[in-house]
């Protein structure tokens, strides 16, 4: 009798230790993101260790989006919280103050970038003008957010990523680690590809009819960004600022004018005729639209096309 309790007092510990293991193994790191490719890279690095989320629902403007009750409640059950900072969320402070989670581990993505504090090579449009007007408008500053958009800064966001997830879960540290790498792997090859090919353009300059999303890319690459206005897509150029950009285009001969999805490319469908140019998308891949979220495209997917359609634009064959 006392064998059989002792037995049965055996398969019980066994079968609540596999409980208790199997509980273990569906915890999962509870992330949210601020921006498309933040998402992806978290994905990314902690693979089936955790469960990653969009703040921005498809379709929405990352500049003009607003959170709503329900995204403070999806912050505040998160572990981890990634965002870009750099001004790219004027929201976010008052959103902190309202979640309710002592323990949420908060990443700012831009902590260990030196952001450009101003849009570079806008001196040929009257910068001084445009800044007066900017300054006026907006208070959140002048600094460029779009850092994903260099490969390289997007390899050092992928280690901060790596880092926090091993000091969460530190026996899955060699886990993250290994995605990690992988990911970066990925973000090498492109910038090897981006490196190559554009280094073959007759072009260096390439223009937008709309905001200076681009400015990290063009240092990457050695390009000169022209646009019409600064880093808000909520600025509008003044007609000199228009004129010399039409002047612009002519000058270096531009047979493409770029413009932004979530972006009016009417003034850049103005510049175009002015110049008898045709008119291509350059997606700054912040978020996805609503057509690119059902087909599943990744942040390389985005950047991918950005390279066909930016070799196009500075004759590149």
């Amino acid at each position: 009798m006392i064998r059989k309790i002792l037995v049965s007092l055996s398969l019980i510990i066994f079968m609540l230790g596999l409980c208790l293991a199997d509980g273990k193994a569906q915890t999962k790191i509870r992330i949210t993101a601020s921006v498309f490719p933040l998402m992806e890279f978290a994905q990314a690095v902690c693979g089936e260790r955790g469960e990653v989320s969009l703040l921005l629902p498809a379709g929405a403007e990352i500049h003009t989006w607003r959170p709503r009750p329900s995204d403070l409640i999806k912050i505040s059950k998160s572990d981890v919280f990634i965002h870009i900072g750099a001004d790219l969320e004027p929201w976010l402070d008052d959103v902190l103050k309202s979640v309710n989670n002592p323990n949420l581990h908060i990443l700012r993505a831009s902590d260990s970038v030196l952001p450009i504090e101003r849009v570079e090579h806008q001196q040929e449009i009257d910068h001084k003008e445009q800044h007066d007007e900017h300054a006026h408008k907006h208070t959140h500053g002048t600094l460029d957010p779009h850092i994903w958009l260099d490969f390289v800064i997007d390899q050092r966001i992928i280690d901060n990523i790596v880092e926090l997830f091993s000091r969460m879960e530190p026996e899955d540290s060699e886990l993250f680690e290994r995605n990690g790498a992988a990911y970066k792997q990925k973000l090498e090859e492109c910038d090897r590809r981006f490196r190559e090919e554009l280094g073959q353009c007759k072009n260096r300059t390439f223009i937008l009819g709309g905001h200076a999303a681009f400015g990290y890319l063009a240092r990457r690459y050695d390009l000169q960004q022209v646009s019409l206005y600064g880093v808000s897509p909520d600025s509008r150029p003044t007609p000199k600022q228009l004129v010399r950009v039409v002047e612009l285009a002519k000058q270096h001969q531009i047979n493409v004018i770029y413009f932004e999805v979530y972006v009016s490319y009417d003034l850049a469908n103005v510049i175009a005729e002015e110049v008898g140019a045709k008119t291509l998308v350059l997606n700054p891949a912040a978020n996805l639209t609503v057509e690119q979220s059902k087909a599943n495209m990744t942040f390389l997917d985005i950047m991918n096309q950005n390279l066909t359609s930016l070799k196009k634009g500075l004759s590149c064959d």
